[in-house]
């Protein structure tokens, strides 16, 4: 059966590093587009954030790093949505694409995982206009 997210991310721990997944890789171009703020706060809502609880991560950014999690399903969901961050401004910059290459490494997962994600998106982006 088919997890929902919100299964998945079934713990105050789970959802917070997950969130300071997406921010490192939304913020990795020093720039947050619009598409990455919404994609953001859709993602936070959807995870029951408070901004309480996503300040400390905006305000510690510079010294944050990716924190992994155990399971597959959580790992797979995690690069899924960080793929989609990375494309949501339209275009795969070179910060982004390591970050998100450093974390399916991390996770045991190969490059050609990873651009095989980002074709499926890419595939995706373009039949819907």
């Amino acid at each position: 059966m088919k997890q929902s997210f919100e299964e998945v991310f079934d713990t105050p721990q789970k959802k917070l590093a997950f969130f300071q997944n997406i921010i490192l890789v939304a913020a990795a171009d020093k720039v947050l587009d619009d598409g990455e703020g919404d994609l953001l706060l859709f993602i936070g809502d959807r995870l029951g954030l408070k901004p309480d609880d996503v300040m400390p991560i905006a305000d510690n950014l510079p010294v944050l790093s990716f924190i992994i999690p155990e399971e597959g399903l959580q790992k797979t969901l995690e690069l899924q949505t960080l793929v989609q961050m990375m494309m949501q401004d339209g275009e795969v910059h070179d910060k982004e694409y390591l970050l998100c290459l450093e974390y399916a490494n991390r996770i045991g997962y190969s490059k050609d995982i990873l651009d095989d994600m980002i074709e499926q998106f890419s595939a995706g982006d373009s039949e819907g206009g």
